[in-house]
């Protein structure tokens, strides 16, 4: 029996120590997840522990698949609590607004680039672009279904991820400039 069985079994019997196991080795991905979607420390906050409360809440439901499948579906529960925040407290908003001085039309090369970084400029993203941007990048979903999760049509949410590519590439691009100066 793996690790991740072992707790899951130890929380479903009621062990709160597996439950703070549970928590200190996702806390940290969970976290991540939730920066990348809200960029208010306090909104973050309750977005981690409503998300702990709902994993807590309802991991008898959950089926195992195999190693990682019980971390994956911590961080799917993040995600989804992040839109909802956002949702329930009207933060999240779409524009077509791109600054005119963005004329960057390449991807730029963000191998060397530290990943702190990086997620610090996505979350400096307008609301619509970062969250349209985090579902289609790292939740792989197509825009039909960002469409259904937001309550937008599908060529908003294409449009909304074409605008963040662009303004993300523009900082990026600035990024760059300013290391080498």
């Amino acid at each position: 029996m793996n690790d991740e069985t072992q707790i899951l079994k130890d929380i479903i019997k009621g062990d709160t120590h597996a439950m703070e196991r549970l928590y200190r080795r996702y806390a940290g991905y969970a976290t991540a997840v939730a920066r990348r979607y809200v960029s208010d420390a306090d909104d973050m906050r309750d977005v981690l522990q409503d998300s702990f409360v709902k994993v807590f809440t309802n991991i008898d439901k959950f089926t195992y698949r195999g190693e990682g499948s019980l971390k994956a579906w911590i961080l799917r529960v993040v995600a989804n609590e992040s839109i909802t925040m956002l949702r329930k407290s009207s933060k999240m908003s779409f524009t077509d607004n791109v600054p005119e001085n963005i004329l960057v039309d390449e991807e730029p090369d963000v191998d060397y680039m530290p990943p702190e970084i990086l997620n610090d400029m996505i979350r400096k993203l307008p609301i619509g672009y970062r969250t349209v941007l985090n579902l289609f990048v790292f939740e792989n979903k197509s825009h039909k279904e960002i469409a259904s999760i937001l309550g937008i049509k599908e060529d908003s949410s294409a449009s909304q991820f074409y605008r963040a590519k662009k303004m993300l590439a523009h900082m990026i691009n600035d990024y760059k400039i300013r290391r080498k100066a």
